[in-house]
């Protein structure tokens, strides 16, 4: 991942609800520093004089508290703990809900050479949008070979060898009404430590497709907007291979599952042969995911009902054979 600065903070394309309302009011020769963690810190104890166990590294968010105790000791022309916390190679200040410092802190802060921000959000609504979006950006990521589309609501990546139809599934998907979120090259990054989401690695090329013996087709203008998302956790890992007779492919629903970024998550194996309608079968796999997470397993409650009745079965056995019974 390359260096996230604050000047990219102030550059994200952020929509609606995560807006950060976010401008610079100072210090803007040191918007090119770097933010290096998504943790957050209040700084009250630090302008006390307490910088045991300060977070310097983190960005600095000044709520009404933080605000009205700076404006004390502004008043009063304090101005040590400021310098001390300022000693300090701080990322950036945000001052919450359209608030300003006096011109002595940000004199200071700027021969410190850290940029000062506000936004008229309140501190509680600003610290959990910044962490959201900071943990998106600091979140590990990998990039996999493959295609990402939602089927009835579940995030589903297709992967396998080049050539194996991977592309033309979708499109199949795609035609029946699913949606694509990218194709060929997927980013996936793990949100939280336990939640995949997937994307595309190019926002410009996600909804594109390569069709071999068609060329690249744009979903976007052949199907609609309704055919394609931006982004979607990843719920279901589905790998096609070609038939291998010499393999026994699972015919019972065995659980098994993968391992990407940490985050396990199920998986399928789909042998590909002609006659094989590989679509249906992505199908029918996303809605028994969906059955798994309402609690209902069709592959558990099969084999319970072959042992009861096997167990039945062999009690009326052993009462007809027993010989002790007339």
């Amino acid at each position: 991942m390359k260096e996230f600065t604050v000047l990219d903070l102030l550059d994200l394309d952020l929509k609606e609800k995560n807006t950060l309302e976010l401008k610079c009011i100072g210090g803007r020769p040191g918007l090119s520093r770097v933010i290096t963690t998504s943790k957050i810190n209040r700084p009250g104890l630090t302008l006390s004089g307490f910088i045991q166990e300060f977070a310097y590294d983190s960005i600095q968010v000044f709520g009404k508290g933080e605000q009205a105790y700076l404006k004390t000791l502004e008043a009063k022309k304090s101005f040590n703990t400021i310098e001390k916390m300022f000693s300090f190679a701080i990322p950036t200040c945000v001052f919450c809900e359209g608030g300003a410092p006096g011109e002595e802190f940000i004199a200071i802060a700027e021969k410190s050479g850290c940029p000062i921000l506000t936004t008229g959000l309140q501190s509680g609504d600003f610290s959990l949008r910044i962490y959201q979006v900071l943990s998106d950006i600091f979140a590990p990521q990998t990039t996999i070979h493959g295609v990402l589309v939602e089927v009835f609501g579940v995030g589903v990546l297709i992967t396998g060898d080049s050539g194996v139809g991977k592309s033309e599934t979708a499109l199949e998907l795609i035609e029946r009404g699913h949606r694509l979120i990218s194709d060929d090259t997927v980013k996936l990054r793990s949100v939280t430590g336990n939640i995949l989401i997937g994307e595309g690695e190019n926002e410009f090329l996600a909804h594109h497709m390569e069709i071999r013996g068609l060329g690249i087709i744009n979903i976007t203008h052949l199907f609609g907007v309704s055919a394609i998302r931006d982004k979607k956790q990843v719920q279901l890992f589905v790998q096609l291979e070609e038939w291998d007779s010499n393999k026994n492919y699972d015919r019972v629903g065995e659980d098994l599952t993968t391992n990407i970024l940490d985050v396990t998550i199920p998986k399928l194996e789909i042998p590909v042969k002609p006659g094989r309608n590989v679509p249906i079968i992505i199908e029918t796999a996303a809605m028994n995911e969906r059955l798994k997470k309402l609690g209902y397993y069709s592959a558990k409650e099969f084999n319970q009902n072959v042992l009861k009745w096997l167990e039945s079965e062999s009690a009326r056995n052993l009462y007809y054979n027993n010989e002790d019974t007339f």
